[in-house]
């Protein structure tokens, strides 16, 4: 394809994981009805943040990489012919849990999934809680709307994970994320234009929105939504998301960028491994 339409999605906690999946079925049908060829959902799109609080009760959101839910939105995928990328919490064996994204072709094939690499450990991001940290490295996968990467959240503030997915030759890189005010704010204006350019593709950034004060009170934070699409020239494609609302937001994307971007720019042939020693020093 060398024009596709890609879709993200941002929303709330509704307060019950049913009406979650039941809110993200009807954004793919949405979606589909504006001839998406892809949709990506925010991280651990079915639940809370509960990375708020360190809580056992939330174990029990974790879920088999091709289990119930990644087999309903399979089945949506065939339906609609429709390539999508499902941020889940992943159960790998008893105990044992990843902040995962499982990506699906358009068939309906579960063709892979991405394990969340760098996982916080600070205030109201208490990630090691939860998750061990990945252990896949940073696949790139052949799909109908081409090769995708995916890197999830925190991921994005190191640029090495973003340049081993052009390295494995990805052309969309997709960033499911759940980032409140705060640190983040500037860098989230600028993270993910740089990551593009950097490595000559397109990534698609989605972000939970809203507060899920129905689940944690006064514990609960500000998710500030603002979801993105660049392209590899570093440009935001159509608007930014909504920074309170929920919202679907389907961009057409021109992937012969990728091509003109990496000839104008020959990073991939200028780049100097040699030199980068220090960069994966222990």
């Amino acid at each position: 394809m060398t024009v596709i339409k890609a879709a993200i999605t941002q929303t709330t906690w509704t307060g019950d994981k049913e009406s979650m999946l039941d809110k993200h079925e009807q954004f793919v049908r949405d979606a589909a009805a504006q001839g998406a060829d892809v949709i990506c959902f925010q991280e651990l799109f079915y639940g809370p943040y509960f990375g708020i609080t360190q809580d056992k009760k939330y174990y029990r959101y974790a879920e088999p990489a091709d289990g119930p839910i990644v087999q309903r939105f399979a089945a949506l995928a065939k339906e609609f012919s429709m390539v999508m990328i499902l941020p889940i919490y992943e159960e790998d064996m008893t105990g044992v849990y990843y902040n995962t994204a499982v990506v699906v072709d358009a068939d309906g094939t579960i063709v892979g999934k991405y394990r969340k690499n760098h996982i916080p450990h600070v205030d109201k991001f208490w990630e090691k809680f939860y998750f061990r940290p990945g252990n896949m490295g940073y696949p790139v996968f052949d799909t109908a709307v081409g090769k995708v990467g995916v890197v999830i959240c925190y991921d994005r503030h190191f640029p090495e994970g973003w340049r081993e997915l052009g390295l494995n030759g990805a052309h969309l890189a997709f960033n499911p994320n759940a980032t409140k005010p705060g640190l983040s704010n500037r860098l989230w204006e600028i993270e993910q234009p740089a990551a593009a350019v950097a490595n000559g593709y397109f990534v698609l950034a989605p972000n939970r929105v809203g507060r899920e004060d129905n689940e944690y009170g006064d514990e609960a934070v500000d998710f500030y939504g603002k979801s993105q699409i660049v392209d590899p020239r570093g440009n935001y494609v159509g608007e930014l998301g909504s920074g309170t609302d929920e919202e679907l937001i389907v961009r057409e994307l021109d992937m012969d960028l990728v091509q003109q971007m990496r000839d104008d720019w020959q990073f991939y042939r200028d780049r100097r491994p040699d030199s980068y020693g220090e960069i994966v020093a222990p």
